[in-house]
């Protein structure tokens, strides 16, 4: 069966992960990709083995050879370039958070469905085993009575677009929106959120919210001034879960009571793309659909409402 022609829409460093998730066995090629300045599209071609390079995000929306494309810019321009890219007829793999606004998922859903076309967001750590593991080890805790979840990380450049509230920055839609993912794929739907934060200028710098559940509350921590720490939580009523490694380079391991379950660890950014494809072509749903997508942007919206952040 022919590869899925993918197309790099900006020269993000997270490109990368798509770069090296290509095999000759994988159900995708990258054929092109796109900047606002035609030489660093050429230099970033020749430097990856790209074979087109493309001096507009139009000029590669308009690349006859391109099935769907990769959307991997500031979190405030997802959406207008994924309807950009529908229109254009092009499936679409949009980086995380897709938006905080649930009407803006619609939007885009709507159109996807009215020209056929895929999309989904690119919730990588939903694509791997060490999640299917914690799924799997969820019924052994029985009812879930609590979820804390916690991921910082240190962002020392200042000119990094997430230090920029009009590009969409700070830590709740970068790294918050994975703590969230995580409570809503252990719990379901919150019928509450609160949150805090704490802002540098106009960005949150540091997150805290609390999420209630019917029987249940989740709370959450992120940043973007300490050291690394991505791990989960789980405290049922006859166990406790912990993922001590949950989001970065999950190396398939889960802990039960304190007894370690592991997983062979897989590349989840190829399993994402495997499960892009694979909707491409009409052998299944994506995994993180229209309304996973829409509860993201619900919660994600509802927590900056909360702590009075600004746009």
């Amino acid at each position: 069966m022919a590869r899925i022609r993918i197309g790099l829409l900006s020269t993000a460093t997270i490109n990368g992960a798509i770069l090296e998730a290509r095999s000759d066995e994988a159900p995708f090629s990258v054929d092109a990709v796109g900047s606002r300045a035609a030489g660093r599209a050429q230099a970033y071609a020749e430097a990856h083995g790209i074979a087109r390079a493309h001096g507009s995000y139009e000029d590669l929306l308009a690349d006859p050879g391109l099935d769907a494309v990769y959307i991997a810019l500031p979190n405030a321009l997802h959406h207008a370039w994924t309807m950009q890219a529908l229109a254009a007829g092009k499936h679409v793999l949009c980086e995380k958070p897709y938006t905080h606004h649930p009407a803006e998922v619609d939007e885009a859903w709507d159109e996807a469905d009215r020209r056929g076309l895929v999309l989904t967001e690119a919730y990588m750590w939903r694509h791997a085993a060490q999640t299917r593991l914690l799924v799997d080890l969820l019924p052994r805790v029985g009812a879930v009575q609590a979820v804390d979840v916690v991921f910082t990380g240190l962002i020392d450049r200042d000119d990094d677009p997430r230090w920029q509230a009009e590009l969409g920055g700070g830590a709740l839609l970068d790294l918050g929106c994975y703590c969230i993912s995580a409570a809503r794929l252990v719990l379901g739907e919150p019928d509450g959120l609160q949150g805090q934060a704490r802002f540098r200028d106009e960005v949150d710098e540091h997150f805290a919210g609390l999420l209630r559940f019917e029987d249940a509350f989740a709370t959450f921590q992120c940043g973007f001034t300490s050291a690394l720490v991505n791990r989960i939580h789980v405290i049922g009523a006859a166990g406790v879960l912990e993922v001590p490694q949950a989001f970065v380079d999950p190396p398939g391991v889960v802990l039960l009571d304190g007894a370690e379950h592991r997983v062979e660890p897989e590349d989840m950014y190829r399993a994402e793309l495997d499960n892009f494809c694979a909707a491409i072509r009409g052998e299944r749903g994506v995994l993180v659909g229209r309304a996973e997508m829409r509860g993201q942007a619900r919660a994600l919206e509802a927590l900056r409402l909360s702590a009075s952040c600004p746009g």
